[in-house]
């Protein structure tokens, strides 16, 4: 069975134009596309509804074949919800666990915001992915209520109209020093190239930060050279879940 590969660029917003540049050049290297995860709120200091250039660029890396979802609507989390669900999307995600506690009506609230700026900015989607890969089961319904078609999580993606499931566990680094970080590094790279060589799900979900530490980038690009190396076919969670961006 052929190995395939989901190469993810999180935390994508005017405020990262920079890094998220650097990366899909990265990938344009390598000839492969990927899933642009779409901040459309404010996020430090700057919102995609005041940067029209930058959806412009948006939409022509989407006509070059990359693939765009919602990642959230600030990317902060609130104070809303129960304490055990904040407690653990604070410890997973750094406070960045935004739909980890919401009811029904507070999730589709930020969708709402979200879809409206998403739309206005030519860039309407069905995928979601939600911060922190935290979302409660109220966010979950919600989407499929405001017509998302596939999300996904730590574990996998999914379809969200017929529930199947891609099984297959997302690898990112840990930014921040020390041992943690060089041994996060090289399971990145270890475990990419073993999932692939058992013909697997290969996700590698990349953010700005990882740019401001050294060799991580390097690590990713080896990471995903030694996937390709195996066959695997590169593709964008759009086209892995069969769902067309409406």
């Amino acid at each position: 069975m052929c190995a395939r590969l989901v190469v993810s660029v999180h935390d994508v917003a005017p405020a990262s134009a920079a890094e998220t540049a650097r990366w899909c050049a990265d990938a344009d290297q390598f000839g492969i596309p990927v899933s642009l995860l779409v901040v459309p709120g404010p996020w430090r200091g700057m919102r995609l509804s005041g940067d029209p250039d930058y959806a412009a660029f948006l939409r022509e890396r989407r006509r070059g074949g990359d693939d765009i979802l919602v990642h959230g609507w600030s990317h902060r989390a609130g104070p809303e919800g129960g304490w055990p669900r904040r407690a653990v999307g604070h410890v997973v995600a750094r406070g960045a666990a935004e739909f980890a506690a919401l009811n029904v009506a507070e999730a589709t609230a930020k969708l709402r915001a979200a879809t409206a700026v998403m739309t206005e900015s030519a860039l309407h989607t069905t995928g979601f992915t939600p911060p922190g890969w935290l979302a409660s089961p109220g966010a979950e319904l919600a989407l499929c209520a405001a017509g998302f078609t596939y999300t996904t999580s730590h574990f996998g993606a999914k379809h969200l109209r017929t529930g199947r499931r891609y099984r297959g566990f997302a690898l990112s680094h840990r930014p921040g020093g020390g041992w943690p970080e060089r041994f996060g590094a090289a399971m990145v790279e270890t475990v990419a190239r073993r999932t692939a060589e058992r013909g697997g799900l290969v996700r590698l979900a990349l953010h700005p930060d990882d740019l401001h530490r050294p060799g991580l980038r390097d690590t990713t690009l080896r990471a995903i050279d030694a996937v390709l190396r195996t066959g695997a076919r590169a593709t964008t969670y759009a086209e892995l879940v069969g769902s067309a961006v409406g």
